[in-house]
């Protein structure tokens, strides 16, 4: 159980990366934008065709994420200079990009089994530590008897996932961040004041789909291999993080949503591991189990807001009641 909890919070920590791209596009510019799904293939799909051909991973990761900004770029070229709704422009580029992904794979799935990723060696620096053995030492004075094989994929994308928030809200408190939010509240008023919503609607999807591409390169890498298929539902994982964490955290400041979106995240895969461990659930129950995660939580939220106003409406009615027949 403690393993499969580690494993849990570990790809939650990188998935949330992919959040934080879709709470750009979804929270802060109002935007559906579907091109997720094919963005988080072509990260993996460029940084696993660079790392087969000798590139560093580390420069392989940066390829992806710009290869997933310029994914991004052309979807907000199609909305804001080709005039097509955004949600068609997102499933065009989608759609397009499952091509473009399997022209760089070359085939469906490309292993990254014996090349050196980014894990590995983060794995062969971190194993010159002692901080594994003495986490496991820790640990098993607490009565556990199994430990992961190692802690240092958890900790440093954890550090990488949290510079990533930091830079992200200090990003969205700049001018063109500020304008980026603006957008999202109130295009029109925006446009008034002549700024150019188009230019910024293309950054803000461009940077939205370099978070989601960055994230693939890092799953591709920690799988070790990169699959055509293997974005599909990327678009309801990064909703149901966005809004597991917005209904649990709040969202009263920028540094609290997009900490918000990194705690749903690892709820989100938290729930989804044990929901695989309910015995009638089998792993192609998947996106059944997303669908179900994310309407909870869609749901849930509003009937206890009603549930909460009906009582009140109760007790109110009571006091009135009450002070007449005083």
């Amino acid at each position: 159980m403690f393993i499969s909890m580690f494993g849990a919070v570990e790809s939650g920590v990188i998935y949330a990366i992919m959040a934080l791209g879709v709470y750009l596009t979804f929270r802060v510019l109002d935007f559906p934008d579907l091109t997720v799904d094919g963005s988080f293939v072509t990260g993996a799909s460029v940084a696993a065709l660079s790392i087969v051909n000798g590139v560093p991973p580390i420069l392989a990761t940066i390829f992806a994420l710009a290869a997933g900004f310029l994914a991004g770029c052309i979807t907000g070229l199609l909305h804001t200079k080709g005039k097509v709704n955004a949600l068609l422009s997102g499933i065009l580029m989608m759609t397009a990009l499952y091509s473009i992904n399997l022209r760089i794979l070359g085939q469906p799935t490309l292993s990254m089994l014996h090349e050196t990723t980014i894990f590995n060696q983060l794995n062969s620096i971190w194993s010159s530590t002692a901080i594994d053995d003495t986490l496991d030492n820790l640990l098993s004075v607490l009565g556990l008897d199994r430990f992961p094989s190692t802690w240092g994929i958890l900790l440093i994308m954890t550090v990488v996932t949290i510079i990533i928030k930091l830079v992200t809200d200090y990003y969205l408190k700049t001018e063109v961040g500020l304008a980026l939010r603006a957008i999202g509240d109130n295009k029109r008023m925006i446009r008034s004041f002549s700024a150019n919503t188009d230019n910024l609607t293309i950054i803000g999807v461009g940077l939205s789909n370099g978070l989601v591409a960055l994230a693939g390169a890092l799953i591709g890498q920690l799988g070790g291999f990169a699959d055509v298929n293997m974005g599909i539902g990327m678009i309801v994982i990064g909703l149901a993080s966005v809004i597991i964490g917005e209904a649990l955290f709040g969202t009263k400041t920028i540094a609290r949503a997009t900490l918000a979106v990194i705690g749903g995240a690892i709820i989100y895969r938290i729930i989804v591991t044990l929901a695989l461990r309910v015995d009638f659930l089998e792993t192609g129950d998947m996106k059944f189990i997303t669908a179900a995660i994310v309407i909870i939580a869609l749901v849930a939220p509003k009937v206890l807001q009603m549930q909460k106003e009906r009582k009140r409406r109760i007790q109110k009615r009571r006091q009135l009641g009450g002070d007449s027949h005083a």
